[in-house]
């Protein structure tokens, strides 16, 4: 399989509407809360740490998120979080093809949006808008297995494990939805 096959679909679709949210494009008016999202110390728990926001600041492109695969998710008019899309590297830890080049589902949301369901919501829209456009191939997922919120997400979305490994200091669950 091809790692560039994600590519092959045009971008960006038409904005996808759930009950209460849009999956759409990033704009210029995102740009503080894409800031606010890698600078917030609850959400960088997970993921490393929060960035430097002087730094952020200073090289974040006007438009973040612009590029292929990355959905912002918007709740009235305002970003709440966003999703992505990625290609697991071949040689990374946690692998379900043998070459890799899955689709990876990353997902992150303001923490003054946890608990009401939205991350649940948006991710099944994007993941309904993959399996359209990509039949039949599998979508992965990594994350911390402290990350218990995220644990309890996966299994809703119908992720099933494949491994458990250790990297970035934590142990990793990664596991695997069919497509």
């Amino acid at each position: 399989m091809s790692t560039d096959r994600l590519a092959r679909v045009t971008w960006l679709p038409a904005p996808i509407k759930t009950e209460r949210l849009v999956l759409r494009e990033s704009a210029p008016e995102d740009r503080a809360t894409f800031i606010d999202l890698f600078t917030s110390p609850e959400v960088g728990t997970y993921i490393g740490g929060p960035q430097s926001r002087e730094e952020l600041e200073r090289t974040a492109p006007e438009v973040p998120g612009r590029r292929f695969g990355c959905f912002v998710v918007d709740l009235d008019g305002t970003m709440i979080g966003m999703i992505t899309f990625d290609r697991r590297a071949p040689g990374s830890k946690g692998l379900f093809l043998p070459d890799g080049g899955e689709a990876e589902l990353g997902y992150l949301f303001v923490p003054q949006s946890w608990g009401r369901g939205y991350a649940a919501e948006a991710c099944a829209a994007a993941l309904d808008w993959f399996v359209n456009t990509h039949p039949g191939e599998p979508v992965v997922l990594t994350t911390q297995t402290a990350n218990e919120a995220s644990m309890h997400l996966a299994a809703k979305l119908g992720f099933t494990e494949v491994e458990r490994f250790e990297e970035f200091g934590a142990e990793q669950w990664f596991g695997v939805r069919a497509g």
